[in-house]
C-alpha cells in the first residue's frame, strides 16, 4: 500500500472543500482507507492513522472505529506512539465502554516507568476518564507519586487523586499522610493543585474538614507571601503574582473558616490586607477582590471587615464592565439580609442601575432595590421604582408592580400615600399585575373609612376616557358603585372637589360596559355598580332600570346572570333592594392571637400592637384546614380532623384547640383562605387522657431522622418529628420550609391529607412567605392520631406566588422513618 497522506495535508485538502457535501466525500474517503491500513495490521503508519482519526472526530465524525487501535499505540514502547495513543483514549473513551478496562494495566505500567513524561501521560489520562474500578486498582500507584520528590509528577498526581476521590470517596485517607508535605513545595503547580485537592476533601468529608482546619496559619502565610512578594516574571499577571492560586487559596480559606470562629479569627488580617493591597485597575485584580469578598461573606469575619466587603461591590458598580456590574449586585442582593445598613449606603448607586440598559443588570438592580426598601426610605425608593416602572420593558412590568404593592403594604406611611402608589401603579401597569391587586386594593380602600370621598374621586377622574387599564376600571367600578353619593355630593377635603352629576357617572359606566377593551369581569363590576348606584342616587332609578333590563339578554352568560337577578330586585323584592345594597362594612384582616406581633422589616425590628379582640360566643366554625381537598382521589382519605372545645371556643381565624387537650394555641395568621363551616364533632376520649402534670413530648424523639418531604423549583421541605409522652399514638411533624431561589415566595398554603386509619391536625404557620436565599424558614405543626400503628403515608398539596405567578404542586410522601408510627 502506498503511505497514506501526513495529518498537515488531510486538513489542508479539508478546508479547500467548498460544500458540506465535498467536506463529507473527502472524510468517508480518509476512512475507508484508515480502516484498510487498521485490517492490514500496519504498525507503521498506526500512530499518523489515529492522529488523523481524532482530528476527524473533533470535526464532529464518527471515530469510534478507531478505539482498539489506541490501546495499541498504548502499549507501544515508543513515546510518540504513547502520547497520541493515551490522547486518542480521552477522546474517544469513557467509562461507558467496557473497552477502557483493558487499558488499566498499560496504565499501571506506565506509572511505574522510567520516564517522567510518560508516567505524566498516563496521569493525565487517569484523572481525565478512569473509572472507579480503574480509580481503586491504581489509587495506590497515585499515591506513591504523590509522595515523590519530582514537582513535575506531585502536580499532575495531586490532580489525578482529586478524580480518584470524586469516584471513590472512601479511598480518601489513603492519601491523607501524603497531603501534610504538599503545601511546603515551593513550586506554584504543586502549591495550586495541592489546594484543590485540599478544596476537594474538605468539601467531601466534615472529618477532613477538621482536621485541616490547623492548616489556616500556612495557607494565610502563604497568601501573604504573594502579595507582598515583588515582580516574578514565572507567576505575574498584569502586575499580579500568581492570582490563580490566590483565587484558589482564598476558596479554600472560605470553607476552612465557616461557622469556626478560631479559623476566622486567624484569617481576619490577611483578608482585610488582600482587600486593600490588591490592584482594581485590572479584571485580574477584580477577580481576586470578589473572592476575598465572597470569604468574608462567608465566615465569621469581623463588623468592620464585612463593610469593607461590602464597599468593595459598591466599588464594583461604578466599574464601565458588565459583569462586574451584575457580579456585584448579584453578591449584594445575598448579603443584604445579614448587612443591611452596609448595603443600604451603596443605594443611590443600587438605584443608578435601574437605568442601565442590560436586563440582566436591570433585573438584578430592581430586585436589590425591594430587598433595600423599609420605613425611613420608603418614599423616596418608591418614587423611583415608580419611576422605572413607568419606564421599564415589559418583561420587567409584572415583577416590579408585585414588588411594589408589597413594599407599600409593609412600609406604607399613611393609607393616603398607601393608596396613592398603588393607584399609579394600576395606571401604568395595570395589565401586568398580579390577581390579587384588585381586591387587595378594595380592601385597603374600604377600610379606609376616611379617604373614601378622596378616592372615588381620583379613580373617576383616573379612567375617565382611558379603560386599557382593566384592574384600575374594575377597582374604579367597584368604589364608584360603592361611593357614587359621596363623588355627586363633592364632599372630598383632601383635594379640591370636582362637580359631577348622577347622569355624568352613570354615563362612564355604561361606557365601561360596552368598551371593547372591557373583560367580562370588568363588565360585571360595572353593572353591579349601576345596580348599586340605584339606592345611592334619587334621581336616575329609572335609567338603572332601563340598563340592567337590556343586559337580561346578553351573550355573556356571567352579565344575563347578573341581569335578570337585579330586575327581580327592582321587580320583587324592591323593598329589600336598599338592604341588600347597602354599603359594604368594614373587612378585617386576620390577625395573631397574641397582644402583640414582631414584625420584621427590612434593617428594623420593633413590636408592632395587633388589635385583639374576645372570643364570640357560641360555636364557631374550627379550622381552615378542614377545607383541604382530597388529594388521594379515594374515599379512604380523612382531612384534618375538627376539634371541638369543652369550654373554650376557637376563633374563626384560625385558632385550634390542641389535639392532645383543651389548650388554645395562638400563632402566626394563618396563610389558609377563610374557613369553611363544619359541623363540630366530639372529641376523642382517648386524646384527652392524663394531660395534667406530664410533659407533652417524649425525649425519645431525638432519635427519629428527620426527612425531607418536597424538594423542588427551589422550595424545600422538611419534616421533623416528636412523640407523645401521654399518648404514644400520636406524632408530632414539625414542617420547615426553606426557599433557595432568589426572590421570596409570598402566600404560602401547605395542605396535607392522610388515609382514614388516621387523623391528622394542622396547625397554623408561622408566616405566609418564604424568605429568598434561605435566609428564614415557616414552620408549622402536624399532629396525626395513629391508633393503629400503621406505616405512615401522607399527600400533599402546596400553592405560592412567585415572581408574580401562581404556583401548585401535590406530592406524595412516603418515606417516613419507622420510629416516627412504630
Amino acid at each position: 500500500m502506498p503511505a497514506p497522506i501526513r495529518l498537515r495535508e488531510l486538513i489542508r485538502t479539508i478546508r479547500t472543500a467548498r460544500t458540506q457535501a465535498e467536506e463529507r466525500e473527502m472524510i468517508q474517503k480518509e476512512c475507508a482507507a484508515i480502516r484498510s491500513s487498521f485490517r492490514e495490521e500496519d504498525n507503521t503508519y498506526r500512530c499518523r492513522n489515529v492522529a488523523k482519526l481524532l482530528y476527524m472526530h473533533m470535526l464532529g465524525y464518527p471515530a469510534h472505529f478507531g478505539q482498539l487501535e489506541c490501546l495499541k499505540l498504548i502499549a507501544s514502547q515508543k513515546f510518540t506512539d504513547k502520547r497520541i495513543g493515551y490522547l486518542g483514549a480521552m477522546l474517544l473513551l469513557d467509562e461507558r465502554q467496557d473497552v477502557h478496562l483493558l487499558m488499566t494495566n498499560c496504565i499501571k505500567n506506565d506509572l511505574n516507568h522510567s520516564t517522567q513524561f510518560v508516567q505524566g501521560l498516563a496521569l493525565c489520562t487517569l484523572g481525565c476518564m478512569g473509572s472507579s474500578e480503574m480509580c481503586r486498582d491504581l489509587a495506590g500507584e497515585v499515591e506513591k507519586l504523590l509522595k515523590t520528590s519530582n514537582s513535575y509528577l506531585r502536580k499532575k498526581a495531586a490532580l489525578c487523586a482529586v478524580h480518584v476521590i470524586r469516584k471513590v470517596p472512601e479511598l480518601m485517607e489513603m492519601f491523607l499522610p501524603a497531603t501534610k508535605n504538599l503545601l511546603n513545595e515551593k513550586n506554584h503547580g504543586v502549591l495550586h493543585t495541592s489546594v484543590v485537592l485540599l478544596t476537594e476533601m474538605c468539601e467531601r468529608s466534615p472529618d477532613m474538614l477538621a482536621h485541616f482546619r490547623k492548616l489556616v496559619p500556612q495557607l494565610v502565610r502563604i497568601l501573604k507571601n504573594l502579595i507582598m512578594s515583588g515582580y516574578s516574571p514565572e507567576h505575574d499577571v498584569s502586575g499580579i503574582s500568581d492570582p490563580f492560586l490566590q483565587v484558589r487559596i482564598l476558596r479554600l480559606l472560605r470553607i476552612l473558616g465557616r461557622n469556626d470562629d478560631d479559623s476566622s479569627e486567624a484569617m481576619n488580617d490577611i483578608l482585610a490586607q488582600v482587600a486593600t493591597n490588591t490592584e482594581t485597575s485590572k479584571n485580574v485584580g477584580n477577580a481576586i477582590l470578589y473572592e476575598t469578598v465572597l470569604t468574608i461573606m462567608d465566615i465569621k469575619s469581623e463588623s468592620g471587615l464585612r463593610v469593607l466587603a461590602i464597599n468593595i461591590l459598591g466599588r464594583f458598580l461604578l466599574n464601565n464592565d458588565k459583569n462586574i456590574r451584575y457580579v456585584a449586585l448579584t453578591s449584594l442582593l445575598k448579603t443584604v439580609q445579614t448587612d443591611h445598613n452596609a448595603v443600604q449606603r451603596h443605594r443611590s448607586t443600587i438605584v443608578d442601575c435601574l437605568k442601565d440598559l442590560d436586563v440582566s443588570i436591570k433585573r438584578r438592580a430592581m430586585e436589590l432595590s425591594f430587598a433595600l426598601v423599609n420605613g425611613n426610605n420608603i418614599r423616596g425608593m418608591m418614587k423611583e421604582l415608580l419611576y422605572f416602572l413607568d419606564s421599564c420593558e415589559p418583561e420587567f412590568k409584572a415583577d416590579c408592580a408585585s414588588g411594589i404593592f408589597l413594599a407599600a403594604e409593609k412600609y406604607a406611611p399613611s393609607k393616603r400615600w398607601h393608596i396613592d402608589t398603588i393607584m399609579r401603579v394600576l395606571t401604568t401597569a395595570g395589565s401586568y399585575v398580579r390577581d390579587d391587586a384588585v381586591p387587595n386594593l378594595i380592601q385597603l380602600i374600604t377600610n379606609s373609612v376616611e379617604m373614601h370621598a378622596y378616592t372615588v374621586q381620583r379613580l373617576y377622574k383616573a379612567i375617565l376616557g382611558d379603560y386599557s387599564q382593566q384592574p384600575l376600571v374594575q377597582v374604579a367600578a367597584w368604589c364608584i358603585g360603592e361611593y357614587g353619593d359621596l363623588l355627586v355630593s363633592g364632599q372630598c377635603e383632601e383635594e379640591e372637589p370636582i362637580q359631577v352629576t348622577e347622569d355624568e357617572v352613570l354615563d362612564i359606566l355604561e361606557s365601561v360596559l360596552i368598551s371593547n377593551m372591557s373583560t367580562s369581569v370588568t363588565r360585571g363590576y360595572a353593572l353591579t355598580a349601576i345596580m348599586k348606584l340605584s339606592t345611592r342616587f334619587t334621581c336616575t332609578v329609572n335609567r338603572i332600570k332601563k340598563v340592567v333590563s337590556i343586559y337580561g339578554s346578553s351573550i355573556d352568560v356571567e352579565l344575563q346572570q347578573r341581569a335578570v337577578e337585579y330586575n327581580a330586585l327592582f321587580k320583587k323584592y324592591d323593598h329589600m333592594r336598599s338592604a341588600l345594597l347597602e354599603r359594604m362594612p368594614v373587612m378585617e384582616k386576620v390577625t395573631t392571637n397574641g397582644p402583640t406581633e414582631i414584625v420584621q422589616t427590612n434593617g428594623e425590628t420593633e413590636p408592632a400592637p395587633l388589635e385583639t379582640k374576645p372570643p364570640p360566643s357560641g360555636p364557631q366554625p374550627t379550622s381552615q384546614a378542614n377545607d383541604l381537598l382530597d388529594l388521594l382521589g379515594g374515599n379512604d382519605i380523612t382531612p384534618v380532623i375538627p376539634t371541638a372545645p369543652t369550654s373554650k371556643p376557637a376563633s374563626a381565624g384560625g385558632e385550634l384547640l390542641d389535639l392532645l387537650g383543651d389548650i388554645t394555641l395562638t400563632g402566626a395568621p394563618a396563610a389558609a383562605p377563610a374557613p369553611a363551616s363544619v359541623p363540630q364533632i366530639s372529641q376523642p376520649p382517648f386524646l384527652l387522657d392524663g394531660l395534667s402534670s406530664q410533659p407533652l413530648f417524649n425525649d425519645i424523639a431525638a432519635g427519629i431522622p428527620s426527612i425531607t418531604a418536597y424538594s423542588k423549583n427551589g422550595l424545600k421541605i422538611e419534616f421533623t418529628f416528636e412523640r407523645s409522652n401521654t399518648n404514644p399514638s400520636v406524632t408530632v411533624i414539625t414542617i420547615q420550609a426553606s426557599n433557595s431561589t432568589e426572590l421570596d415566595m409570598t402566600d404560602f398554603v401547605f395542605q396535607a391529607a392522610v388515609p382514614k386509619t388516621f387523623q391528622l391536625q394542622l396547625l397554623s404557620p408561622s408566616s405566609s412567605i418564604v424568605p429568598a436565599f434561605n435566609t428564614g424558614t415557616i414552620t408549622q405543626v402536624i399532629k396525626v392520631l395513629n391508633p393503629q400503628k400503621q406505616q405512615l403515608r401522607m399527600r400533599i398539596k402546596l400553592t405560592y406566588n412567585h415572581k408574580g405567578s401562581a404556583m401548585q404542586d401535590l406530592a406524595e410522601v412516603n418515606n417516613f422513618p419507622p420510629q416516627s408510627w412504630q
